[in-house]
Protein backbone atom coordinates (compact mmCIF):
# COMPACT_ATOMS: atom_id res chain seq x y z
CA UNK A 1 0.00 0.00 0.00
CA UNK A 2 1.19 3.65 -0.65
CA UNK A 3 0.72 6.17 1.58
CA UNK A 4 1.72 10.25 0.96
CA UNK A 5 0.84 12.89 3.41
CA UNK A 6 -1.91 13.97 0.53
CA UNK A 7 -2.04 10.58 -1.60
CA UNK A 8 -3.81 7.37 -0.78
CA UNK A 9 -4.26 4.28 -2.92
CA UNK A 10 -6.63 2.13 -1.09
CA UNK A 11 -6.34 -1.70 -2.65
CA UNK A 12 -8.71 -4.09 -2.16
CA UNK A 13 -7.24 -6.47 -4.56
CA UNK A 14 -6.64 -10.48 -4.21
CA UNK A 15 -4.63 -11.49 -7.22
CA UNK A 16 -2.67 -14.57 -8.22
CA UNK A 17 0.37 -14.87 -10.42
CA UNK A 18 1.93 -17.98 -12.18
CA UNK A 19 5.31 -16.87 -13.04
CA UNK A 20 7.98 -18.04 -11.64
CA UNK A 21 10.69 -17.11 -9.79
CA UNK A 22 14.44 -16.82 -10.13
CA UNK A 23 14.57 -17.69 -13.87
CA UNK A 24 14.45 -15.31 -17.23
CA UNK A 25 11.07 -15.75 -18.94
CA UNK A 26 9.96 -14.10 -22.07
CA UNK A 27 7.55 -11.00 -21.24
CA UNK A 28 4.33 -10.71 -22.63
CA UNK A 29 5.32 -8.48 -25.61
CA UNK A 30 8.20 -10.62 -26.32
CA UNK A 31 6.08 -13.52 -26.26
CA UNK A 32 3.08 -11.74 -28.55
CA UNK A 33 5.57 -10.93 -31.05
CA UNK A 34 7.33 -14.65 -30.94
CA UNK A 35 3.96 -16.82 -31.60
CA UNK A 36 2.93 -13.98 -34.10
CA UNK A 37 6.13 -14.32 -36.57
CA UNK A 38 -32.73 4.13 -11.65
CA UNK A 39 -34.02 5.85 -14.41
CA UNK A 40 -37.73 6.07 -15.40
CA UNK A 41 -39.17 7.84 -18.50
CA UNK A 42 -40.91 10.93 -17.62
CA UNK A 43 -42.43 10.79 -21.06
CA UNK A 44 -41.95 8.86 -24.28
CA UNK A 45 -40.77 10.82 -26.95
CA UNK A 46 -37.95 11.51 -25.57
CA UNK A 47 -37.62 8.30 -24.19
CA UNK A 48 -33.93 7.26 -25.46
CA UNK A 49 -32.58 10.55 -26.48
CA UNK A 50 -28.94 9.85 -24.87
CA UNK A 51 -31.17 8.17 -21.60
CA UNK A 52 -30.35 12.01 -19.90
CA UNK A 53 -32.97 13.21 -22.03
CA UNK A 54 -35.34 10.66 -21.10
CA UNK A 55 -35.44 12.92 -17.47
CA UNK A 56 -34.32 16.56 -18.88
CA UNK A 57 -33.67 18.89 -16.60
CA UNK A 58 -32.68 16.14 -13.50
CA UNK A 59 -29.92 14.19 -15.40
CA UNK A 60 -27.39 16.17 -16.98
CA UNK A 61 -24.35 14.78 -19.41
CA UNK A 62 -18.10 20.88 -23.20
CA UNK A 63 -14.98 22.35 -23.32
CA UNK A 64 -12.22 24.59 -22.02
CA UNK A 65 -9.25 22.81 -20.33
CA UNK A 66 -5.93 24.19 -19.98
CA UNK A 67 -3.53 23.44 -22.98
CA UNK A 68 -0.93 21.02 -21.05
CA UNK A 69 2.31 22.48 -22.36
CA UNK A 70 3.66 19.76 -24.97
CA UNK A 71 6.07 17.19 -23.14
CA UNK A 72 9.43 18.80 -23.76
CA UNK A 73 12.76 16.72 -24.94
CA UNK A 74 12.88 13.66 -24.47
CA UNK A 75 15.20 10.31 -25.14
CA UNK A 76 16.29 6.99 -24.53
CA UNK A 77 18.08 6.38 -21.04
CA UNK A 78 19.74 3.42 -23.03
CA UNK A 79 20.00 1.81 -26.06
CA UNK A 80 17.65 -0.98 -24.33
CA UNK A 81 14.39 1.19 -25.21
CA UNK A 82 13.23 3.98 -26.04
CA UNK A 83 1.87 20.90 -3.29
CA UNK A 84 1.31 17.03 -3.89
CA UNK A 85 -1.92 16.49 -5.85
CA UNK A 86 -4.79 14.54 -4.38
CA UNK A 87 -6.22 11.33 -5.36
CA UNK A 88 -7.73 8.38 -4.08
CA UNK A 89 -7.75 5.56 -5.93
CA UNK A 90 -9.87 1.94 -5.28
CA UNK A 91 -9.80 -1.01 -6.88
CA UNK A 92 -11.63 -4.13 -5.96
CA UNK A 93 -11.44 -7.24 -7.71
CA UNK A 94 -9.62 -10.90 -8.13
CA UNK A 95 -7.57 -10.67 -11.24
CA UNK A 96 -5.19 -14.14 -12.19
CA UNK A 97 -2.22 -13.54 -14.37
CA UNK A 98 -1.20 -10.31 -12.80
CA UNK A 99 2.32 -8.76 -13.65
CA UNK A 100 3.84 -8.23 -10.19
CA UNK A 101 5.93 -5.14 -10.31
CA UNK A 102 7.28 -2.50 -8.09
CA UNK A 103 7.25 0.88 -8.48
CA UNK A 104 10.16 2.15 -6.18
CA UNK A 105 10.03 6.09 -4.59
CA UNK A 106 11.77 8.26 -7.12
CA UNK A 107 14.50 10.37 -6.12
CA UNK A 108 13.79 13.78 -5.64
CA UNK A 109 10.08 13.37 -5.84
CA UNK A 110 9.56 14.44 -1.64
CA UNK A 111 10.45 17.87 -3.26
CA UNK A 112 7.90 18.07 -6.08
CA UNK A 113 4.67 19.03 -6.85
CA UNK A 114 3.58 15.47 -7.34
CA UNK A 115 4.31 12.07 -6.19
CA UNK A 116 5.29 10.26 -9.55
CA UNK A 117 5.54 6.80 -8.27
CA UNK A 118 2.21 6.71 -6.74
CA UNK A 119 0.85 8.09 -10.10
CA UNK A 120 2.80 5.50 -12.17
CA UNK A 121 1.46 2.78 -9.33
CA UNK A 122 -2.11 3.91 -9.39
CA UNK A 123 -2.20 4.08 -13.07
CA UNK A 124 -1.16 0.44 -13.56
CA UNK A 125 -2.83 -1.37 -10.80
CA UNK A 126 -6.26 0.13 -11.82
CA UNK A 127 -5.34 -1.30 -15.28
CA UNK A 128 -6.22 -4.88 -14.36
CA UNK A 129 -3.38 -5.79 -15.83
CA UNK A 130 -0.55 -5.57 -12.90
CA UNK A 131 -0.43 -6.10 -9.03
CA UNK A 132 1.96 -3.26 -7.11
CA UNK A 133 4.24 -5.17 -4.77
CA UNK A 134 4.89 -2.86 -1.71
CA UNK A 135 8.48 -0.96 -2.30
CA UNK A 136 8.94 1.20 0.78
CA UNK A 137 12.67 2.35 1.90
CA UNK A 138 14.48 4.42 0.26
CA UNK A 139 14.10 6.18 -3.04
CA UNK A 140 15.95 4.71 -5.67
CA UNK A 141 17.23 6.32 -9.10
CA UNK A 142 17.30 5.57 -12.80
CA UNK A 143 21.15 5.20 -12.64
CA UNK A 144 21.31 2.90 -9.67
CA UNK A 145 21.57 -0.81 -10.45
CA UNK A 146 19.06 -2.41 -7.93
CA UNK A 147 19.72 -5.20 -5.58
CA UNK A 148 17.88 -8.00 -7.47
CA UNK A 149 17.79 -10.90 -5.05
CA UNK A 150 16.07 -7.90 -2.79
CA UNK A 151 13.40 -7.22 -5.24
CA UNK A 152 12.84 -11.36 -6.11
CA UNK A 153 12.52 -11.87 -2.12
CA UNK A 154 9.66 -9.41 -1.86
CA UNK A 155 8.21 -10.86 -5.11
CA UNK A 156 8.52 -8.75 -8.16
CA UNK A 157 8.52 -9.55 -11.68
CA UNK A 158 9.54 -6.13 -12.78
CA UNK A 159 11.18 -2.96 -11.06
CA UNK A 160 10.57 0.55 -11.70
CA UNK A 161 12.91 3.62 -10.49
CA UNK A 162 13.08 7.01 -11.16
CA UNK A 163 13.37 10.29 -10.44
CA UNK A 164 12.20 14.09 -10.62
CA UNK A 165 14.79 16.89 -10.94
CA UNK A 166 14.19 20.94 -11.16
CA UNK A 167 16.02 22.24 -13.89
CA UNK A 168 18.03 25.81 -14.46
CA UNK A 169 14.71 27.05 -16.56
CA UNK A 170 12.15 26.23 -14.05
CA UNK A 171 11.41 22.78 -15.99
CA UNK A 172 11.39 19.47 -14.46
CA UNK A 173 13.25 16.21 -15.41
CA UNK A 174 11.32 12.69 -15.03
CA UNK A 175 13.55 9.80 -15.64
CA UNK A 176 12.54 6.42 -15.36
CA UNK A 177 14.36 2.79 -15.82
CA UNK A 178 12.53 -0.51 -16.15
CA UNK A 179 14.05 -3.85 -14.96
CA UNK A 180 13.26 -7.58 -15.43
CA UNK A 181 14.00 -8.70 -11.80
CA UNK A 182 14.35 -12.30 -12.89
CA UNK A 183 16.02 -12.14 -15.60
CA UNK A 184 18.48 -9.22 -14.13
CA UNK A 185 17.24 -7.43 -17.57
CA UNK A 186 17.38 -3.23 -17.79
CA UNK A 187 14.75 -2.78 -20.18
CA UNK A 188 15.54 0.82 -20.54
CA UNK A 189 13.79 4.12 -19.99
CA UNK A 190 13.03 7.56 -20.95
CA UNK A 191 13.38 11.15 -19.52
CA UNK A 192 10.96 14.12 -20.56
CA UNK A 193 11.37 17.39 -19.68
CA UNK A 194 8.22 19.26 -18.13
CA UNK A 195 6.90 22.37 -16.87
CA UNK A 196 6.03 22.06 -13.17
CA UNK A 197 1.86 21.73 -14.22
CA UNK A 198 2.76 18.79 -15.97
CA UNK A 199 4.48 16.33 -14.13
CA UNK A 200 1.41 13.88 -13.60
CA UNK A 201 1.43 14.09 -17.53
CA UNK A 202 4.61 12.81 -17.41
CA UNK A 203 4.08 10.75 -14.63
CA UNK A 204 0.88 8.80 -17.21
CA UNK A 205 3.49 8.70 -20.03
CA UNK A 206 5.91 6.91 -17.56
CA UNK A 207 2.80 4.70 -17.07
CA UNK A 208 1.95 4.53 -20.69
CA UNK A 209 5.46 3.10 -21.52
CA UNK A 210 5.89 0.73 -18.67
CA UNK A 211 2.29 -0.94 -19.65
CA UNK A 212 3.32 -1.19 -23.39
CA UNK A 213 6.89 -2.60 -22.80
CA UNK A 214 5.49 -5.05 -20.43
CA UNK A 215 2.25 -6.08 -22.50
CA UNK A 216 2.58 -4.95 -26.07
CA UNK A 217 -0.21 -2.90 -26.21
CA UNK A 218 -0.55 0.70 -25.89
CA UNK A 219 -1.09 2.49 -22.13
CA UNK A 220 -3.68 4.72 -21.78
CA UNK A 221 -3.09 6.85 -19.04
CA UNK A 222 -2.21 9.99 -20.40
CA UNK A 223 -5.44 9.78 -22.61
CA UNK A 224 -8.34 12.55 -21.17
CA UNK A 225 -12.07 11.79 -19.94
CA UNK A 226 -14.46 14.18 -20.20
CA UNK A 227 -18.04 13.88 -17.63
CA UNK A 228 -20.65 16.54 -16.58
CA UNK A 229 -21.21 17.54 -12.82
CA UNK A 230 -25.04 19.16 -11.58
CA UNK A 231 -23.89 20.64 -8.33
CA UNK A 232 -25.91 23.80 -6.69
CA UNK A 233 -28.11 23.66 -9.81
CA UNK A 234 -24.92 24.40 -12.41
CA UNK A 235 -23.87 22.36 -15.30
CA UNK A 236 -20.18 22.20 -15.62
CA UNK A 237 -18.68 20.41 -18.50
CA UNK A 238 -14.92 18.71 -17.08
CA UNK A 239 -11.94 17.35 -18.62
CA UNK A 240 -9.96 15.52 -16.36
CA UNK A 241 -6.80 12.91 -16.62
CA UNK A 242 -7.48 9.41 -16.87
CA UNK A 243 -7.55 8.81 -13.70
CA UNK A 244 -10.47 11.62 -13.05
CA UNK A 245 -7.74 14.02 -11.26
CA UNK A 246 -6.61 17.42 -12.65
CA UNK A 247 -10.14 18.09 -13.75
CA UNK A 248 -9.97 21.61 -16.03
CA UNK A 249 -13.75 23.10 -16.65
CA UNK A 250 -14.61 23.28 -19.81
CA UNK A 251 -18.27 24.86 -19.63
CA UNK A 252 -20.39 26.04 -17.05
CA UNK A 253 -23.96 26.83 -17.51
CA UNK A 254 -27.59 27.01 -15.39
CA UNK A 255 -29.32 24.72 -18.31
CA UNK A 256 -28.40 20.87 -18.78
CA UNK A 257 -25.10 19.74 -20.77
CA UNK A 258 -25.53 16.11 -21.73
CA UNK A 259 -23.65 13.69 -24.31
CA UNK A 260 -19.96 14.90 -24.26
CA UNK A 261 -18.25 12.56 -27.56
CA UNK A 262 -14.69 13.63 -28.33
CA UNK A 263 -13.29 13.74 -31.91
CA UNK A 264 -10.97 10.97 -33.23
CA UNK A 265 -8.38 13.50 -32.74
CA UNK A 266 -8.91 14.47 -29.16
CA UNK A 267 -8.98 18.28 -30.26
CA UNK A 268 -12.48 18.69 -30.02
CA UNK A 269 -15.65 17.90 -28.02
CA UNK A 270 -19.23 17.88 -29.74
CA UNK A 271 -22.21 17.91 -26.99
CA UNK A 272 -25.54 19.39 -26.42
CA UNK A 273 -26.43 21.95 -24.64
CA UNK A 274 -29.62 23.28 -23.39
CA UNK A 275 -29.07 27.31 -22.65
CA UNK A 276 -30.97 27.85 -25.61
CA UNK A 277 -33.78 26.59 -23.77
CA UNK A 278 -33.52 23.26 -25.92
CA UNK A 279 -31.02 20.67 -27.03
CA UNK A 280 -28.41 22.14 -29.44
CA UNK A 281 -25.48 20.35 -30.36
CA UNK A 282 -22.14 22.11 -30.20
CA UNK A 283 -18.71 21.49 -30.92
CA UNK A 284 -15.76 22.51 -28.84
CA UNK A 285 -12.10 23.70 -28.98
CA UNK A 286 -10.12 21.49 -26.11
CA UNK A 287 -7.34 23.68 -26.26
CA UNK A 288 -8.55 27.26 -27.12
CA UNK A 289 -12.37 26.79 -25.54
CA UNK A 290 -14.03 28.22 -28.51
CA UNK A 291 -17.34 26.44 -29.78
CA UNK A 292 -19.41 26.41 -32.36
CA UNK A 293 -23.27 25.71 -33.26
CA UNK A 294 -23.21 22.24 -35.20
CA UNK A 295 -26.88 21.68 -35.27
CA UNK A 296 -29.71 23.92 -34.65
CA UNK A 297 -32.36 22.58 -36.22
CA UNK A 298 -36.68 22.44 -35.47
CA UNK A 299 -37.03 19.94 -32.86
CA UNK A 300 -34.59 18.16 -30.76
CA UNK A 301 -31.01 17.82 -31.33
CA UNK A 302 -28.79 15.34 -29.91
CA UNK A 303 -26.85 12.31 -29.13
CA UNK A 304 -23.90 13.47 -31.16
CA UNK A 305 -20.92 10.77 -32.77
CA UNK A 306 -18.28 11.45 -34.48
CA UNK A 307 -16.93 9.08 -37.90
CA UNK A 308 -13.61 7.71 -36.88
CA UNK A 309 -12.36 9.86 -39.59
CA UNK A 310 -13.83 12.73 -38.00
CA UNK A 311 -15.45 14.24 -41.08
CA UNK A 312 -19.14 13.26 -40.62
CA UNK A 313 -20.90 13.15 -37.06
CA UNK A 314 -24.39 11.01 -36.62
CA UNK A 315 -26.55 12.37 -34.72
CA UNK A 316 -30.80 12.50 -33.53
CA UNK A 317 -32.49 14.98 -34.81
CA UNK A 318 -36.37 15.63 -34.83
CA UNK A 319 -36.55 18.28 -37.62
CA UNK A 320 -38.49 15.56 -39.71
CA UNK A 321 -41.31 14.90 -36.60
CA UNK A 322 -39.90 11.84 -34.59
CA UNK A 323 -36.76 11.08 -33.35
CA UNK A 324 -34.41 9.48 -36.42
CA UNK A 325 -30.52 9.49 -37.18
CA UNK A 326 -28.93 11.45 -39.23
CA UNK A 327 -25.63 12.34 -40.80
CA UNK A 328 -24.01 15.57 -40.99
CA UNK A 329 -21.01 17.28 -41.96
CA UNK A 330 -18.58 17.92 -39.32
CA UNK A 331 -17.95 21.43 -40.48
CA UNK A 332 -22.09 21.54 -40.31
CA UNK A 333 -24.80 22.15 -42.96
CA UNK A 334 -27.80 20.16 -44.11
CA UNK A 335 -28.38 16.57 -42.47
CA UNK A 336 -29.09 13.58 -44.19
CA UNK A 337 -31.58 11.23 -43.18
CA UNK A 338 -30.17 7.81 -42.18
CA UNK A 339 -33.19 5.87 -40.66
CA UNK A 340 -36.86 5.98 -41.90
CA UNK A 341 -39.19 4.58 -39.25
CA UNK A 342 -42.05 5.49 -36.94
CA UNK A 343 -40.07 4.32 -33.91
CA UNK A 344 -37.80 6.68 -31.99
CA UNK A 345 -34.14 6.34 -33.16
CA UNK A 346 -31.30 7.90 -31.42
CA UNK A 347 -28.12 6.98 -29.72
CA UNK A 348 -26.09 6.27 -32.94
CA UNK A 349 -22.42 4.74 -32.52
CA UNK A 350 -20.07 4.08 -35.46
CA UNK A 351 -18.23 0.67 -35.38
CA UNK A 352 -14.20 1.17 -35.01
CA UNK A 353 -14.00 0.73 -39.31
CA UNK A 354 -16.98 3.05 -39.91
CA UNK A 355 -18.42 1.08 -41.80
CA UNK A 356 -21.90 0.63 -39.36
CA UNK A 357 -23.73 2.42 -36.94
CA UNK A 358 -25.53 0.67 -33.69
CA UNK A 359 -27.86 2.44 -32.58
CA UNK A 360 -30.97 2.20 -30.24
CA UNK A 361 -34.62 2.02 -31.51
CA UNK A 362 -38.44 1.20 -29.94
CA UNK A 363 -39.11 -0.47 -33.08
CA UNK A 364 -39.93 -4.05 -31.79
CA UNK A 365 -41.46 -2.28 -28.88
CA UNK A 366 -38.88 -1.50 -25.68
CA UNK A 367 -35.58 0.00 -26.82
CA UNK A 368 -32.93 -2.57 -27.75
CA UNK A 369 -29.47 -1.91 -30.17
CA UNK A 370 -29.91 -1.87 -33.87
CA UNK A 371 -27.36 -2.01 -36.26
CA UNK A 372 -27.26 -1.21 -39.71
CA UNK A 373 -24.82 0.19 -42.73
CA UNK A 374 -23.11 3.47 -41.98
CA UNK A 375 -25.07 4.78 -45.61
CA UNK A 376 -28.28 3.91 -43.96
CA UNK A 377 -30.52 0.71 -45.07
CA UNK A 378 -31.49 -1.98 -43.23
CA UNK A 379 -31.57 -2.23 -39.50
CA UNK A 380 -30.47 -6.06 -37.64
CA UNK A 381 -31.16 -6.19 -34.43
CA UNK A 382 -28.69 -6.95 -31.79
CA UNK A 383 -29.87 -7.26 -28.39
CA UNK A 384 -32.38 -9.90 -27.45
CA UNK A 385 -31.65 -10.25 -23.83
CA UNK A 386 -34.21 -7.79 -21.63
CA UNK A 387 -36.61 -5.30 -22.41
CA UNK A 388 -34.76 -2.22 -22.18
CA UNK A 389 -30.95 -1.99 -23.57
CA UNK A 390 -29.62 1.38 -24.30
CA UNK A 391 -26.34 3.61 -24.86
CA UNK A 392 -24.21 0.99 -27.01
CA UNK A 393 -20.96 1.69 -27.04
CA UNK A 394 -18.35 0.08 -29.53
CA UNK A 395 -14.82 -1.02 -28.31
CA UNK A 396 -11.90 0.36 -30.37
CA UNK A 397 -10.79 -3.12 -31.50
CA UNK A 398 -14.44 -4.16 -32.23
CA UNK A 399 -15.07 -6.89 -30.19
CA UNK A 400 -16.97 -5.80 -27.57
CA UNK A 401 -20.34 -3.82 -27.53
CA UNK A 402 -20.82 -2.23 -23.91
CA UNK A 403 -24.45 -0.88 -23.26
CA UNK A 404 -26.92 -0.43 -20.09
CA UNK A 405 -29.64 -2.93 -19.30
CA UNK A 406 -32.28 -3.03 -17.72
CA UNK A 407 -32.10 -5.99 -15.31
CA UNK A 408 -32.48 -5.41 -11.62
CA UNK A 409 -31.72 -2.01 -12.15
CA UNK A 410 -29.79 -0.32 -14.92
CA UNK A 411 -26.62 -2.55 -14.97
CA UNK A 412 -23.52 -2.27 -17.34
CA UNK A 413 -23.52 -5.23 -19.63
CA UNK A 414 -20.88 -6.37 -22.33
CA UNK A 415 -21.88 -8.59 -25.32
CA UNK A 416 -18.92 -10.52 -27.43
CA UNK A 417 -19.69 -9.15 -30.77
CA UNK A 418 -18.11 -12.73 -32.23
CA UNK A 419 -20.22 -14.72 -29.94
CA UNK A 420 -23.56 -12.99 -28.84
CA UNK A 421 -22.13 -13.81 -25.37
CA UNK A 422 -23.45 -11.00 -22.82
CA UNK A 423 -22.39 -10.54 -19.05
CA UNK A 424 -23.77 -8.29 -16.41
CA UNK A 425 -20.33 -6.74 -15.23
CA UNK A 426 -21.39 -4.85 -12.45
CA UNK A 427 -23.36 -5.23 -9.38
CA UNK A 428 -24.77 -1.86 -9.28
CA UNK A 429 -28.34 -0.88 -10.14
CA UNK A 430 -28.03 2.81 -11.96
CA UNK A 431 -25.44 2.42 -14.09
CA UNK A 432 -25.08 4.50 -17.64
CA UNK A 433 -23.15 6.03 -20.66
CA UNK A 434 -19.90 3.52 -20.62
CA UNK A 435 -17.40 4.41 -22.95
CA UNK A 436 -14.35 2.27 -23.59
CA UNK A 437 -10.36 3.70 -23.32
CA UNK A 438 -8.73 3.56 -26.77
CA UNK A 439 -7.20 0.38 -26.40
CA UNK A 440 -11.10 -1.46 -25.60
CA UNK A 441 -8.92 -2.78 -22.02
CA UNK A 442 -11.08 -0.65 -19.85
CA UNK A 443 -14.83 1.06 -19.63
CA UNK A 444 -15.30 4.22 -17.90
CA UNK A 445 -18.83 4.56 -16.73
CA UNK A 446 -20.92 6.55 -13.93
CA UNK A 447 -23.31 4.88 -11.11
CA UNK A 448 -25.70 5.57 -8.56
CA UNK A 449 -24.41 8.27 -6.16
CA UNK A 450 -22.98 10.14 -8.90
CA UNK A 451 -19.39 8.29 -8.87
CA UNK A 452 -17.17 7.74 -12.19
CA UNK A 453 -15.94 4.08 -12.40
CA UNK A 454 -13.79 2.16 -14.47
CA UNK A 455 -14.16 -1.64 -15.28
CA UNK A 456 -12.37 -4.61 -17.08
CA UNK A 457 -14.67 -5.91 -19.80
CA UNK A 458 -15.33 -9.11 -17.69
CA UNK A 459 -15.91 -7.10 -14.80
CA UNK A 460 -13.04 -8.42 -12.66
CA UNK A 461 -11.24 -5.24 -12.11
CA UNK A 462 -12.73 -2.15 -11.02
CA UNK A 463 -11.46 1.03 -9.88
CA UNK A 464 -13.89 4.08 -8.14
CA UNK A 465 -12.11 7.02 -10.06
CA UNK A 466 -11.90 10.74 -8.54
CA UNK A 467 -13.78 13.58 -9.41
CA UNK A 468 -15.40 16.96 -8.96
CA UNK A 469 -18.23 17.58 -7.02
CA UNK A 470 -21.37 17.11 -7.44
CA UNK A 471 -23.46 14.46 -9.46
CA UNK A 472 -21.52 13.12 -11.98
CA UNK A 473 -22.99 12.10 -15.16
CA UNK A 474 -22.32 11.50 -18.81
CA UNK A 475 -18.65 10.08 -18.86
CA UNK A 476 -16.35 9.66 -22.17
CA UNK A 477 -13.00 8.63 -23.14
CA UNK A 478 -10.52 10.71 -25.39
CA UNK A 479 -8.64 9.06 -27.88
CA UNK A 480 -5.07 8.35 -27.71
CA UNK A 481 -2.99 11.61 -28.59
CA UNK A 482 -1.61 12.15 -31.55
Amino acid sequence: MLRGKMNVLRIKCCTATSNGRGAARLLPSERQKFTAACVQPLFFPLLFERMQLTTLFSHPRGVRRRSLLALGAFGALGAAAPALAQFRVEISGVGARQWPIAIAPFAGEAGAPQKLSAIIAADLQRSGQFRVVEAGGAALNEAQRPDMGDWRARGADSLAAGSATRRGDGRWDARYRLWDVPGERDLGGQSYAVATGDLRLAAHRIADDIYEKLTGEKGVFATRLAYVTRAGGRYTLWVADSDGENAQAALSSPEAIISPAWSPSGKQLAYVSFEARKPVVYVHDVASGKRRVLANFRGSNSAPAWSPDGRTLALTLSVGGGSQIYLISASGGQPRRLTQSASIDTEPAFSPDGSQIYFVSDRSGGPQIYRMPASGGAAQRVTFNGNYNVSPAISPDGRWLAYISRSGGFRLHVMDLSTGAVKAVTDTSNDENPSFAPNSRLIVYATRGGALMTTTPDGAIKARLAGKGGEIREPAWGPFQR
